[in-house]
């Protein structure tokens, strides 16, 4: 079902100017939601989010001794200096439930390198990278979309730091992701986050561009109720239609479901992801190299 939400809560104004919009958007947010239900179902996202695995939470487990000497050493590089052991063939994730999936493994060196902020190709000064002299494969216990579960992971260990990191071994751009499957979209409106407040009411955050010469924004949260998905969207009828200097510019509002949201994916009508992508960077994307 297709209708207006009514924003219940007060614009608030980003002091920013770092972008440019220009006209009006191609598609209304009708267009953009019939996209995204149709992406959702036919690109093997939804088969990924409810069968595969789909963390919630980081995939490194490091000591705070640990992260703060990362946090110290942030220009430090990450390097293999010992011999490593041979990755298993495949694992298995194992769900509280009792389910269980066979997954494809990555090696040491690509969990560390998850790990790094620089490619494989950067160098850096003996002095000042991290080395890793060895591993052992063991087990993580991690928040998915599916519930908790035992993953396969990475003990790593560096002569430089004072105790092993955790990285999960789980190769998932062998396996796709969401993001890979739908690919990256964008609308010059967008929701952010939600917080549920009942079964049927959201607070809903969002972002937009507002031109500097409009008297005042006039945003719509909108929403597109399916039985498997709700789609959200941002809509601002009186857009400027020619070029226009815009300034980042957030806001909240309360919407109302139709029917409880229960175990319904909430996706975004521009990205046409899941809003939960946002809350964890390994949610929807390959967090390897």
């Amino acid at each position: 079902m297709l209708r207006l939400g009514t924003t219940l809560l007060a614009v608030v104004l980003l002091l920013s100017c770092g972008h440019f919009l220009f006209g009006p958007r191609a598609y209304g947010f009708e267009e953009h939601a019939a996209l995204a239900v149709w992406n959702w179902r036919t690109s093997g996202a939804e088969e990924i989010w409810h069968e595969g695995f789909v963390p919630l939470e980081d995939m490194s487990a490091i000591p705070p001794k640990v992260l703060k000497r990362i946090q110290h050493d942030e220009e430090y590089g990450w390097v293999v200096a010992g011999p490593l052991p041979t990755p298993p063939a495949e694992a298995r994730v194992r769900w509280d439930d009792g389910s269980t999936m066979r997954v494809p493994v990555i090696e040491p060196r690509k969990a560390m390198m998850a790990l790094s902020p620089w490619s494989e190709e950067e160098t850096f000064p003996d002095d000042r990278a991290y080395h890793l002299t060895g591993a052992t494969f063991t087990t993580m216990r991690l928040k998915t979309v599916r519930g908790m579960a035992t993953v396969p992971a990475w003990r790593l260990y560096f002569s430089d730091l004072p105790e092993p990191i955790d990285q999960v071994a789980v190769d998932q751009k062998a396996l796709g992701t969401v993001e890979g499957v739908i690919g990256r979209h964008s609308s010059d409106g967008q929701i952010t986050d939600f917080e549920l407040l009942g079964e049927h009411t959201l607070l809903v955050s969002y972002e937009y561009g507002r031109c500097l010469d409009r008297q005042g924004p006039n945003v719509y949260i909108r929403i597109r109720e399916e039985s498997d998905v709700v789609v959200l969207g941002v809509d601002i009828p009186d857009r400027f239609t020619g070029f226009c200097l815009g300034v980042g510019a957030t806001g909240k509002g309360i919407i109302r479901l139709d029917e409880p949201l229960a175990d319904r994916v909430l996706l975004e009508a521009g990205g046409r992801l899941p809003l939960l992508c946002r809350r964890a960077p390994n949610v929807c994307r390959w967090s390897g190299l």
